[in-house]
């Protein structure tokens, strides 16, 4: 089958000046207008089920295939993924965000007004059955009222979002999206490589390109430090003051709300991890051992042993991914084999564009999109099972909710993801001999301990940053170095020098800007490796697992997996999953001691 490697954005529009635009936009005027015309005056789909039911199908039609910025929105922000640096399209990105954000402030009154309904009628909408489809989206609403504010004041954070948070945000990853640096590569050739590509190069087995590409960075990110110290004491002040205004207890309750679990929830694996920082020391320590270094420098920390540092085509990465999609499911196979097929992946790094690799999706009506920076590492074969896991989520969605439920919460969001990479990980160890599953278990590791281990400590250091700057109202860049150090310090251990730099490295990281977020790799890796133990175990339990990766927000993850026999507010859920870390590298031990790598 032909694989386009660029994105085509064609489904969207031909161009960045289709005539299509401006008839896609007057229609969206034109339907938000008529609804806000037919209910913003009544109040009687307030009082009545059967009447809330007609509104709640309208309003479901028109975030199905207009939204609030349509198709425009959508195409202009996946443009700026591709050319962040260019200033016709940022002009196009805010002008389309603004013209959204407008439409957003008309519509507003619907699900603010709905929010409001009183305790003592909230039963009535919740229980009546011709509401049933949209009872959880209710749930939530009404969950959420306390914090909810006027409809003025609402429209005004609405608006703020754009200069007091998103543009700050935007203007960081653009300076690093333009750096570059010359440095020798392993041929001993100098090369220029954008700062996405030097994060690669950190994985070089040759220690002069590890070195040479962690010096550059380190003179990227001073640089930039003292831009970045003002970006993030920025919308950390927008962050309290949001939160001050909403009535939130402390820094992360928002984003459990909107994650749909209880702060409890999240205290208890975030606990539970901690408690279990020994075996991520541990980790580092056999691995140094095992590489015969003395300690791992802190960017050393995902160095792989042995011959892992083969190189990967795309066309050999999307065959191995290919395989072990089409053995788990047919549908899986044939969502990507679409996804090959249609222009829906965007594959290779380029001055300007997005660093990361992330999976996209807007309007159920629109396509889902993946966006890679591939350089052939073993590491970009996983990232590409990782990406398609979260498409083959939206796609599995699409097929079973409406739009009211089409949607993934961040705290079960990676499971799909991390499922789908453990099982390419099974088919890359498939007939390794003692040396290759040596390595394969190190590589298993660094990336497992990142995602559990390495997140944790994340958000141990992002619950003391916020604490931290509501306590003193401005943070030095040297106070945040110095707290992120501790924080990877206590996850890593003594078997880590940090002498060649470490500390001003969560300035790129993308994950401190979306608030809390990093716990969901976390949950989601412990989750899925419960329903890959199942699918092991038993294969028919895929249609189970597909399930869950339907059921979208239509119910909460505590009650979707309950279903399923999880329960995820149990300590002993988490601890069981940390008990197959310890596994592994007692395993890894075993076998590095038999093979001679230590005593």
């Amino acid at each position: 089958m032909d694989m386009q490697e660029t994105w085509d954005l064609s489904p969207l529009f031909k161009s960045d000046d289709d005539l299509a635009m401006k008839k896609a936009r007057k229609e969206i005027e034109e339907k938000h207008k008529v609804f806000v015309g037919k209910w913003k005056q009544r109040s009687d789909y307030l009082q009545d089920p059967l009447i809330m039911k007609q509104a709640l199908d309208e309003y479901e039609n028109l975030m199905r295939f207009y939204g609030t910025s349509g198709a425009e929105g959508y195409y202009f922000s996946l443009r700026e993924y591709l050319d962040q640096a260019n200033p016709l399209i940022k002009a196009r990105v805010n002008n389309v965000d603004a013209w959204s954000k407008a439409i957003q402030n008309e519509i507003h009154f619907f699900t603010l007004r709905i929010a409001k309904i009183p305790h003592v009628e909230q039963q009535k909408f919740l229980k009546h059955p011709q509401l049933k489809k949209y009872e959880h989206f209710l749930e939530r609403m009404f969950t959420e009222a306390e914090h909810v504010l006027s409809e003025p004041e609402e429209n005004l954070l609405n608006l703020l979002t754009t200069t007091s948070y998103d543009n700050w945000v935007k203007m960081v990853s653009t300076f690093f999206s333009k750096e570059s640096r010359i440095i020798f590569d392993e041929e001993g050739k100098e090369n220029s490589h954008t700062f996405e590509a030097l994060q690669g190069l950190l994985e070089s087995s040759h220690e002069p390109v590890r070195s040479s590409a962690a010096r550059a960075m380190n003179d990227i990110l001073n640089k930039h430090s003292d831009v970045v110290e003002s970006e993030m004491n920025s919308i950390l002040a927008y962050k309290k003051t949001v939160d001050q205004i909403r009535k939130f207890s402390r820094p992360d309750s928002s984003r459990h709300l909107s994650d749909d679990v209880s702060s409890e929830m999240v205290d208890t694996l975030v606990a539970s991890v901690s408690a279990s920082f020994h075996l991520s020391e541990r980790f580092y320590a056999l691995k140094a051992k095992i590489l015969g270094l003395s300690k791992l420098q802190y960017y050393e920390r995902n160095l792989s042993y042995g011959t892992l540092n083969q190189k990967y085509s795309y066309e050999e990465s999307v065959n191995l991914v290919r395989k072990v999609l089409h053995r788990l499911d047919t549908e899986f196979g044939a969502i990507f084999e679409q996804f090959l097929k249609e222009g829906s992946i965007d594959v290779y790094p380029r001055e300007g564009k997005h660093g990361g690799a992330y999976c996209i999706h807007n309007l159920m009506s629109h396509p889902t999109y993946i966006m890679l920076n591939h350089v052939g590492r073993l590491q970009d074969v996983k990232t590409l099972a990782h990406e398609v896991g979260h498409g083959i989520n939206n796609e599995l969605m699409k097929k079973q909710q409406h739009a009211l439920s089409f949607d993934t919460p961040k705290s079960t969001a990676e499971v799909a993801s991390t499922f789908m990479e453990d099982f390419v990980f099974e088919e890359l160890e498939r007939g390794s001999n003692p040396e290759q599953r040596l390595a394969l278990l190190i590589f298993k590791l660094n990336q497992d301990v990142s995602t559990v281990f390495r997140q944790i400590a994340f958000y141990n250091f992002e619950q003391e940053l916020h604490i931290e700057y509501r306590n003193k109202g401005y943070l030095a860049k040297e106070i945040i170095h110095a707290l992120f150090l501790r924080h990877m310090k206590a996850y890593m251990g003594d078997a880590v020098d940090f002498s060649g730099g470490g500390d001003a490295w969560w300035e790129y990281i993308p994950h401190f800007r979306d608030f809390f977020y990093v716990f969901s790799y976390a949950s989601g890796l412990l989750i899925s490796k419960s329903l890959q133990a199942k699918v092991r175990k038993d294969p028919s339990f895929i249609i189970k697992v597909k399930e869950f990766l339907s059921a979208g927000t239509s119910d909460s993850p505590r009650n979707i997996f309950l279903k399923m026999g999880i329960d995820i507010t149990d300590k002993e859920f988490w601890n069981q999953g940390l008990k197959e870390f310890e596994r592994l590298i007692d395993e890894t031990t075993a076998l590095a001691k038999k093979l001679g790598k230590i005593k």
